[in-house]
């Protein structure tokens, strides 16, 4: 919460925030009591008397708690239920942290003296394992529950009837199998949901109808295959959206179509491969989005990020196999200011997307192969000199840790810094070279099964892509054979349906231009 306040409110603010002070009353053996600042769950400042009785292996709670107390902190202790007496008469207690503990039941929690001004409870990383019906109904008031790290894999459907002030509810990392929407019905003012680190599989279709004020949604985590097209209908408040960490295969572009405000979205560390056209389409709003962190990620294609004009930040990052951005991928991004593309295993950025991002500002492109020729011309002829008045050269655009931004090829200028690279030094036409990164040397495919093979590569003048397969029939734009079900991608991805035994073999791709041709070659491999 102190985060959010100096972010919007600046570090002029929290300076002026007073210390802890002491608070003069009849403290609790061994704890301490103090009046500390506090922010509510809509951020506002608090002068909180705190007891403060963290770290004590406390079995029971301990006495005299004072009346006014606002803020009680029990974390790391070995209580396992709440004494009702102790409790008894804290009309103001309204944050309640009990948080790595031994609380197995809810209700020894619950049963307790209800606490009508109860804002904020904490029994993270218990041993919680059910939540029965109307679990936190003693608790009217609360707008903040935190849950995560418990053993739970059982919420009744009710079990959060009587909160209907809830804020915020995080049920992360838990034994959750599935998702029901009849937990969220009493929570018409929910604005942040933590659900990540359960082993969901899939999503149920509109699940989260209900939550109609809901904000930031993280389901990171959580095994996640594919997303239902209707999976996140009626969240059409919410504005960010993280998915990290799971297993998805292709951007869910059809669920996100139905969250039209969406601002920031994490797909980081997941398995796609290519980030298609249209990926993100309809997502007007967008202003983040991170795509880092994944093994599997090869290209990214022909208007994949196109008509998105509130982006500002795109990070594309530590993905060891990306080797290719189209020309064209990035169309209609006019306030796109960040491009953030390291440690990728990318050779060259295209003249082409530096023209298509007006509002550029700043490029982080260090730790890539990358070719310091004809394709990074831009980066030499505006390493002096800011944008001119004509549209068609490159603004001035600052490198992001330019000294780690180095050459790998060609072999005289390798480790050289690529803004110290001279025009003249860099030639005017290139050779096509096919990443090795982006195509492995062997792929085993089950007989029956589909065989994808991805072959990108950039040069001027563009190289066309064909493939040879182990036969030597050429394929490429024409038409194939249709008997062997190949198809050729105009990218250079070569698919074939049904594979048989007779389908194993090398299997070769080539780049070529006027200048020669490049080639790499992959061994399939068919087994039952």
């Amino acid at each position: 919460l102190l985060c959010v306040l100096v972010g919007v409110s600046g570090p002029g603010v929290v300076a002026s925030l007073p210390h802890t002070l002491p608070w003069h009353v009849s403290c609790p053996v061994r704890c301490m009591c103090q009046i500390k600042p506090w922010f509510s769950p809509d951020s506002v400042y608090h002068e909180a008397p705190t007891v403060d009785c963290n770290d004590l292996l406390l079995t029971r709670l301990p006495l005299p708690i004072p009346p006014n107390t606002h803020t009680l902190r029990l974390q790391s202790n070995l209580l396992s239920r709440l004494d009702t007496v102790v409790l008894h008469g804290l009309d103001n207690l309204t944050d309640l942290d009990l948080s790595q503990n031994r609380f197995s039941r809810v209700e020894t929690i619950t049963q307790s003296s209800p606490l009508s001004s109860l804002l904020s409870l904490h029994l993270e990383e218990n041993h919680l394992s059910q939540l029965p019906a109307a679990s936190f109904s003693s608790f009217p008031a609360l707008q903040e529950l935190f849950l995560s790290h418990n053993n739970l894999h059982v919420i009744a459907p009710g079990a959060f009837t009587g909160l209907d002030s809830l804020l915020r509810l995080h049920i992360n990392n838990n034994r959750l199998i599935t998702v029901d929407p009849r937990w969220f019905r009493p929570l018409p003012l929910l604005e942040v949901l933590m659900l990540g680190g359960n082993p969901v599989e899939a999503l149920p279709e509109r699940g989260f109808l209900a939550l109609k004020s809901l904000r930031s949604l993280v389901l990171g985590g959580m095994g996640l295959r594919g997303l239902a097209e209707k999976a996140l209908e009626g969240l059409d408040g919410l504005e960010s959206l993280s998915f990290y960490n799971n297993l998805l295969t292709k951007v869910p572009t059809q669920a996100l179509m139905r969250v039209p405000g969406l601002k920031f979205l994490d797909l980081n560390k997941n398995r796609l491969k290519l980030i298609e056209t249209g990926a993100f389409r309809d997502m007007v709003h967008l202003n983040e989005l991170g795509l880092n962190n994944m093994e599997e990620l090869v290209s990214i294609e022909i208007a994949a990020l196109e008509n998105l004009p509130e982006l500002t930040k795109l990070e594309i990052t530590n993905n060891p196999r990306l080797s290719y951005i189209h020309p064209q991928a990035f169309i209609q991004l006019p306030r796109l200011e960040s491009l953030m593309l390291n440690s990728n295993s990318l050779s060259a950025l295209h003249q082409h997307i530096m023209l298509s991002l007006p509002s550029l500002q700043e490029v982080s492109l260090h730790s890539n192969p990358l070719r310091c020729d004809c394709l990074f011309h831009w980066a030499a002829e505006e390493a002096s000199r800011p944008r001119s008045e004509d549209a068609r050269t490159p603004r001035m655009v600052r490198f992001i840790q330019p000294q780690a931004t180095l050459c790998s090829e060609p072999p005289e200028l390798r480790a050289r810094r690529v803004r110290e690279v001279s025009s003249r030094e860099m030639s005017a036409s290139c050779l096509p070279m096919i990443p090795t990164s982006s195509l492995p040397s062997y792929v085993g495919v089950r007989e029956g099964g589909k065989l994808i093979l991805h072959c990108r590569a950039l040069a001027d003048p563009q190289p066309e892509v064909y493939w040879v397969t182990p036969s030597g029939l050429r394929l490429d734009d024409a038409p194939c054979n249709p008997s062997k079900l190949y198809r050729l991608l105009p990218e250079g991805t070569l698919e074939m349906n049904t594979v048989t035994s007779s389908d194993a073999g090398l299997y070769t791709c080539v780049a070529e231009n006027a200048l020669g041709a490049d080639t790499h070659s992959v061994t399939v491999g068919v087994h039952s």
